[in-house]
């Protein structure tokens, strides 16, 4: 199976605007051989916290007609955006996945907050998982991917490939990044993607570097520092 792991710079707190960065690169990564496609966190607002807030113009359902040319892509996307909670609260941090078919396959709430995230959202419980051509998946959101608890049950539930939605900054970030997901590969035994911001993403700048990772820790390919793009890897399991 490939996979692709997308990064980009968010036009701030414009969906269509980001619906529409995130077809073309899902077109992309169709294009490339690619079965999924994973997308960086906040992909269809920015890190735009105090707007998505104040606005639930911002929030986005599973269901919700803007994402329609996402869900006819012809490929597996893995989106994560600001979204309404289960029962209509909200907002919360949220991944819905959808099959090639445009059909929604789970959702998945972030469930460990980042510092401010904690004024604006809730967080969730319950871990994501879904499978594809009998491959099992893990879903995690950023700083999800910071807590060994939540890594370990990734691999007790025999996952085969851990999916990150993340933003991580230049400076520190890019150290952070370095070392947090190999550390997954290598302690859950698992394949990673990472998808990844690039530029100005609310109050940080995405170092990029969207990658892939096999069980070990072992890099298989790394987008640049400047690029929005698609880094695409074959994954045997």
């Amino acid at each position: 199976m490939r996979i692709a792991a997308a990064q980009l710079t968010c036009v701030p707190a414009d969906v269509q605007a980001n619906v529409r960065q995130v077809v073309a690169l899902a077109d992309r990564a169709r294009e490339e051989g690619a079965r999924l496609v994973v997308f960086p966190e906040l992909a269809l607002t920015g890190y735009e916290l105090e707007a998505i807030a104040g606005d639930s113009g911002l929030w986005v359902d599973a269901e919700d007609s803007r994402l329609d040319a996402l869900r006819g892509a012809g490929i597996g996307t893995v989106v994560n955006c600001a979204g309404p909670g289960e029962h209509g609260g909200g907002p919360r941090i949220v991944t819905y996945v959808y099959g090639a078919d445009g059909a929604l396959v789970t959702t998945y709430y972030k469930q460990r907050l980042y510092e401010q995230e904690q004024r604006y959202f809730t967080a969730g419980e319950v871990d994501g998982r879904f499978e594809l051509d009998g491959v099992r998946f893990a879903l995690a959101t950023c700083f999800d991917n910071h807590f060994p608890d939540l890594i370990a049950r990734v691999r007790e539930d025999h996952c085969d490939i851990h999916l990150a939605s993340s933003l991580y900054g230049t400076g520190g970030g890019i150290d952070e990044r370095a070392k947090v997901y190999p550390g997954i590969a290598a302690d859950a035994n698992v394949f990673v993607a990472l998808a990844n911001h690039v530029g100005a993403a609310g109050s940080f700048t995405g170092c990029g570097g969207a990658a892939l990772w096999a069980p070990g820790g072992v890099l298989l390919t790394e987008a640049d520092d400047h690029t929005a793009m698609v880094a695409v890897a074959d994954i045997a399991v």
